[in-house]
């Protein structure tokens, strides 16, 4: 009874939810912006996400020149769809219109080489890849183990060793992604304008000023307090409140 109560109202939150998103996309066509806006974050308080909500409140609170909003959504859109070109191309625009124009040093290394590699694919796809090998490592160790003709007991043993040293690239690449993925914490600047300590404390030393749509790395959190870093290397410290996690 629990179960099917629980199937019940399920099924009527992801009904209201498509309705509420429905909704939206009709006052958005209309250029009825606020209003659409307030459809799809209806979507949102109903525990409903996909990228193309996000992507879609994005262009919403861009219509209505809401920098910070417009920016994190986006955000939001590519953390679920991260080669949406849609959502690159918009969030540049969207950039456009912040105030604070800080330079993007660029990884070099090894570790760089890796992670463009791993992060053609979200750690979920890794995972499933890794699933489907180690099926197909399976399904070769069974032909070799049943099969007597030596050309066939050959190639099943190939076929084992390539399954299984693939199957160690993607296993690995799935844990590096789902590693960076939690330890990455990436916010965008909501408040207007947030001053930068050099600590976590009121009466600290101001560094420099932040504006609405800059993005930042949190690192650590003490209190009230956030430490974060700019794209250029720069740290600081910033209130919690004036800054809105992207994941």
């Amino acid at each position: 009874m629990k179960n099917i109560l629980y199937l019940f109202l399920l099924s009527t939150q992801i009904f209201f939810a498509q309705s509420g998103f429905e909704k939206g996309n009709t006052l958005y066509a209309k250029g009825n912006y606020s209003e659409a806006a307030v459809a799809y974050e209806s979507v949102l308080n109903s525990n409903q996400h996909s990228a193309e909500l996000y992507f879609n409140l994005a262009n919403t609170y861009y219509k209505l020149n809401k920098v910070a909003p417009s920016i994190y959504y986006y955000e939001k859109a590519l953390v679920l769809n991260p080669k949406d070109q849609e959502s690159l191309n918009n969030l540049k625009f969207a950039h456009k219109k912040t105030i604070d124009e800080i330079k993007v040093i660029p990884k070099v290394g090894f570790a760089k080489l890796v992670r463009d590699f791993t992060g053609i694919y979200n750690y979920n796809t890794w995972g499933w890849a890794t699933v489907g090998l180690a099926t197909l490592f399976l399904l070769f160790f069974i032909g070799y183990y049943f099969l007597e003709i030596t050309v066939w007991k050959r190639a099943f043993f190939v076929g084992m060793f390539i399954a299984i040293l693939v199957l160690l690239i993607t296993a690995s690449s799935a844990i590096f992604e789902k590693r960076y993925f939690d330890t990455e914490k990436p916010a965008i600047v909501f408040a207007e304008m947030a001053n930068v300590k050099s600590e976590p404390r009121d009466g600290g030393k101001s560094l420099f000023l932040l504006h609405e749509g800059t993005k930042v790395y949190v690192e650590e959190v003490i209190g009230k307090w956030k430490k974060i870093q700019l794209t250029d290397g720069t740290e600081g410290w910033i209130e919690s409140r004036a800054i809105k996690e992207v994941k």
